[in-house]
């Protein structure tokens, strides 16, 4: 019984001692974020679809919608004021493991998980990171890898120049290789609140179901201190349905290539940012395009066959360096590119019926210590017409929304 006791008493005043040294080096939890809140108006409607949680994450307007004595229902406006950005951020630091330097991340906001949600806690990022000399590790929810995280747009808008701008975030898996200047990126991901859309809606069951994660492999190049470029490609494969309308067991599945470039440069008066980016089948990354069936290849069975949905687009935004007062301006196109095959059956995806979508952004922020306020008019033009078979869009006719964004963010 001694001896047990010794050893306890040994256990915990070597529990204590390393808590004490794990003291001395600030390893825990620094709580960070912003309180923010958003004053926009907007020249025309946009649905649920378009613009997310009361149109406060928006993509582009709706289509003319004429009544009885043709006028376009959806040249009205409306106004808003929403908190739902405020954010809080914990940064982790601890110990080394296994030879690697720790640190982790948890980030959280009121923006919700749905419409019906709104104002409610959602997960943003949870990951854990692990760095060696050349090697590091992430595992967790963090931006998917299509997301320029070193080299977004500084928009005052939350959308962050979605739909131009890949955007989604994913649990997954990093593993990042630096054997020298020029850095490696593998990442293997599911989805979470981004999710591809099909026959029962919005679900990540699709990938899911298909039974491998999507794959992204990326290089990062810096050009010394001021030059930085990336390029990335992006495979993910879904699995429509398990079963045929006529309750069939189905193995068919749909596999898309997305791909990006992307150059940041930066000067002491201003940084410069560019993105080109192609996407199949990209709608979960808040993108135009997605899938539809290409084949029926036993009609008694009703077994269908897919065929990818494709877009491409391109976006650059400039801003200034000054700590009081920045200006900025942002800018994207992207195009609907449709299908390499004729369409023969349902269709799911994101913009479907639009051929090409247009922004412009300019933006001014001053800030004075913690607090900024920032001014956004956002003019975002939108083709919208008559989808082929092949999913191109002919006969187009623009609608555009215009909108004054005003924003008060407190830091702390």
């Amino acid at each position: 019984m001694k001896s047990a006791a010794v050893l306890i008493i040994a256990f915990i005043l070597t529990v204590v001692k390393a808590e004490a040294q794990d003291a001395e080096k600030n390893y825990g939890i620094k709580f960070s974020g912003f309180v923010k809140t958003d004053i926009f108006y907007d020249t025309r409607q946009s649905s649920a679809s378009n613009g997310i949680r009361e149109g406060h994450f928006y993509l582009y307007p709706d289509n003319v919608l004429y009544d009885e004595e043709m006028n376009d229902l959806n040249a009205n406006p409306s106004f808003h004021i929403l908190n739902i950005q405020t954010r809080i951020r914990g940064d982790i630091s601890g110990p080394d493991a296994f030879g690697a330097k720790t640190s982790g991340a948890i980030e959280a906001e009121f923006f919700g998980t749905s419409e019906g949600d709104i104002n409610g806690f959602r997960l943003r990022h949870a990951y854990a990171k692990m760095d060696w000399q050349k090697i590091s590790l992430l595992a967790g929810q963090y931006w998917h890898p299509m997301f320029p995280a070193e080299n977004f747009p500084g928009t005052v808008s939350f959308n962050t120049g979605a739909p131009f701008v890949p955007f989604s975030r994913n649990p997954q898996v990093r593993l990042v290789w630096l054997p020298g200047k020029t850095s490696f990126t593998l990442v293997a991901y599911s989805q979470r609140d981004f999710t591809s859309t099909g026959p029962e809606g919005s679900s990540s069951k699709y990938l899911r179901n298909s039974g491998t994660p999507g794959i992204h492999l990326q290089v990062r190049m810096p050009a010394g201190e001021n030059l930085t470029a990336w390029a990335g490609a992006d495979y993910k494969t879904i699995r429509p349905e398990i079963k045929t309308p006529a309750n069939i067991e189905t193995s068919e599945k749909v596999g898309g290539i997305s791909a990006f470039a992307s150059v940041k440069l930066k000067t002491k008066p201003l940084n410069l940012s560019i993105m080109g980016v192609y996407g199949e089948n990209a709608s979960d990354m808040v993108m135009l395009g997605g899938y539809a069936v290409s084949e029926v290849t036993d009609p008694v069975d009703q077994i269908r066959s897919w065929t990818t949905l494709n877009s491409a687009g391109f976006w650059i935004d400039l801003s200034t360096n000054g700590k009081r007062v920045a200006a900025g301006i942002f800018s994207g196109y992207s195009k609907n590119l449709g299908s390499r095959t004729e369409i023969v059956g349902p269709s799911y995806g994101r913009g479907l019926d639009i051929d090409h979508l247009f922004r412009i952004s300019p933006r001014l922020t001053v800030t004075e210590g913690k607090l900024s306020i920032a001014a956004e008019l956002e003019s975002t033009l939108a083709a919208y017409g008559n989808t082929e078979d092949d999913g191109s869009v002919s006969d187009t006719h623009n609608v555009t929304n215009v909108r004054i964004l005003l924003s008060l963010i407190y830091r702390f």
